[in-house]
């Protein structure tokens, strides 16, 4: 299904990488779906991603985290001898599997137990960034500071 967000694009400011994100995971849907996966929210700051990746080792995964980006790749050896299949049912091929992460949302660990890939992720918001509380002061009004032309020319020849 493909939804038409041009008439959004027309009147948002500041949501292009936003659309462009929902248009491109439209068309990805469609796509290879390799290997299957689970997002949870855990907690309102923490999230996690379980990936199927039966058959695949430790050292034959690789994760990697870019600004805004979570990337896992699976490359197995093809070159391996296999055994003399009758049937395969079990996918057991390379993939690469990207995440759009919002911004600061970070991977906090991974692991890889009983076949499925754990990867924990948690939103940690600067202090810079968080909302601030403004106190509110009360009191006399500032006074007015008089400025005397004259003797502003005469600190300027001195």
């Amino acid at each position: 299904m493909r939804i038409d967000l041009t008439p959004y694009r027309r009147s948002t400011i500041g949501f292009d990488r936003l659309f462009d994100l929902l248009e491109a995971n439209s068309r990805a849907a469609s796509a290879e779906n390799y290997p299957p996966f689970n997002l949870e929210r855990l907690a309102d700051d923490r999230y996690r991603i379980t990936l199927a990746v039966a058959g695949f080792a430790r050292d034959e995964i690789e994760i990697t985290a870019q600004q805004n980006m979570l990337l896992v790749t699976g490359k197995k050896d093809d070159k391996a001898s296999a055994p003399n299949f009758l049937h395969v049912g079990i996918a057991n091929r390379s993939f690469e599997r990207r995440f759009e992460l919002a911004d600061f949302v970070f991977v906090e660990d991974a692991r890889l137990n009983d076949g499925l890939l754990i990867i924990d992720l948690v939103r940690e918001v600067p202090e810079a960034m968080k909302p601030k509380t403004i106190a509110i002061k009360t009191g006399q009004p500032l006074a007015a500071v008089e400025h005397n032309a004259g003797e502003a020319d005469e600190a300027k020849a001195a």
